[in-house]
């Protein structure tokens, strides 16, 4: 069924899909099947410039408390002066510990994840799938990748083993390397509705599911409070933090590399300190996404003074290269000098909270419905006309090659 889109809108996301083309080229093309994966030699994009403001949600979930539903940024008494330049859509600084939030903007403003949602993949499917297994890939395991996937490099009629998987899903954000292990776990079906339910087990509500790596898809949304419950959870996991926190590594060669094994470094540039990113100090680990839907999300945690802190970004609008890196690495310096000295707005166990909204789904409704119009865009909490692009795309009223929309989509960068 098609969705009503009106003629304004129409030629609007026609002007905003080109930009967005634009940028998603500029990230630079997937890795082919067996070539050694190279980081990105371009700036990484930012939110295409142009488009409509967009603004949080009317309502929230106010899982974790009721501040964490206000919408703008949401600070506790004792605080130093947030970093000045913050762009970003949505954020969370919260020490992974306690599980205190200590400063929160638009905390629960359900928005599209990208490959940050492999964090919630890691926590449902690295308890299940045996450690020392290894699976021969077949063509049907690779089967329903999206158009312009990232990719480690993962050749049909090769074995690979479980660690070597890993290294291609948290490394290279490898799409391939997702879908082999979701085989491993029963099929794509089954693994995202294993995450939805290890979502909402979390208290994720803001979190809805569709894809097992994060590829875009109309509906799948997560929130920068939920993140950082999945990279929370992820750290309590020894080959999580492992994987996360792994800068480079040797993954097994194909056909073209003559068997070799090549050289993978993360695409978490504060981790590897790729692309003339300085390497954060304390560093974990994380994962970072980015779609030009999503635009950049980062997940990051990082130890100091004996405070283990986890902070989240989604979507910095400033278009600057590196912009999420640079947003990240203030909040962690922020979060650093505020821990211990500040009240916090809030709590990643939403269960503790006495003004929690229940479980949080009605909130959650709430901000889905208040972005909702009669041209049917913004029905999933999303507003302004970027969200429409993803909904045009699937209407089918973009005037653009097939091979153009998927490098607008690709998850190439992250």
């Amino acid at each position: 069924m098609r969705l009503p889109i009106s003629p304004q809108v129409r030629r609007a996301l026609v002007a905003l899909t080109a930009t967005a083309v634009t940028a998603g080229t500029a990230v630079g093309p997937a890795v082919a099947s067996g070539h050694p994966a190279k980081p990105p030699k371009s700036a990484t994009p930012g939110a295409p410039g142009g488009e409509a403001k967009k603004e949080p949600p009317a309502g929230m979930s106010q899982a974790g408390g009721a501040q964490l539903g206000k919408p703008g940024d949401q600070v506790g008494a004792g605080a130093p002066a947030l970093p000045p330049g913050l762009s970003a859509l949505s954020w969370v600084v919260a020490d992974a510990d306690t599980g205190q939030v200590l400063a929160a903007k638009n905390a629960h403003w359900p928005l599209p994840p990208a490959s940050t949602l492999k964090m919630l993949f890691a926590d449902t499917v690295l308890p299940g799938v045996p450690h020392d297994a290894s699976r021969k890939v077949s063509d049907e395991d690779l089967k329903g990748m999206g158009d312009g996937s990232s990719a480690v490099g993962i050749v049909p009629g090769q074995t690979y083993k479980v660690p070597d998987l890993w290294r291609g899903v948290f490394l290279r954000s490898g799409n391939d390397a997702v879908h082999v292990l979701a085989a491993m776990n029963g099929g794509v079906d089954k693994t995202v509705a294993d995450m939805q339910r290890k979502a909402e087990g979390l208290g994720a509500k803001d979190t809805h599911v569709l894809s097992p790596d994060g590829y875009d898809a109309p509906g799948q949304v997560s929130s920068a409070y939920d993140l950082a419950l999945f990279l929370r959870s992820g750290l309590k996991n020894k080959d999580f933090k492992e994987y996360c926190g792994t800068a480079s590594a040797e993954f097994p060669g194909g056909p073209i590399t003559k068997g070799k094994p090549f050289g993978i470094s993360n695409t978490n540039r504060l981790l590897s300190g790729i692309e003339g990113v300085a390497k954060y100090p304390g560093l974990i680990g994380g994962k970072n996404g980015y779609t030009t839907n999503a635009g950049n999300t980062l997940a990051e945690a990082a130890q100091r003074d004996g405070h283990t802190l986890v902070v989240t970004v989604m979507n910095p609008q400033e278009n600057k290269r590196d912009k999420v890196y640079t947003e990240m690495r203030q909040l962690l310096d922020w979060g650093f000098t505020a821990a211990g000295k500040t009240t916090p707005v809030g709590t990643l166990d939403p269960a503790a909270s006495s003004s929690s909204s229940g479980d949080g789904k009605a909130g959650a409704a709430t901000g889905a419905a208040a972005g909702s119009s009669d041209s049917g865009l913004g029905a999933l909490g999303w507003t302004g006309i970027g969200a429409a692009v993803v909904v045009a795309g699937g209407a089918g009223v973009l005037v653009l090659s097939r091979r153009k929309k998927a490098k607008s989509r690709a998850d190439a960068e992250s």
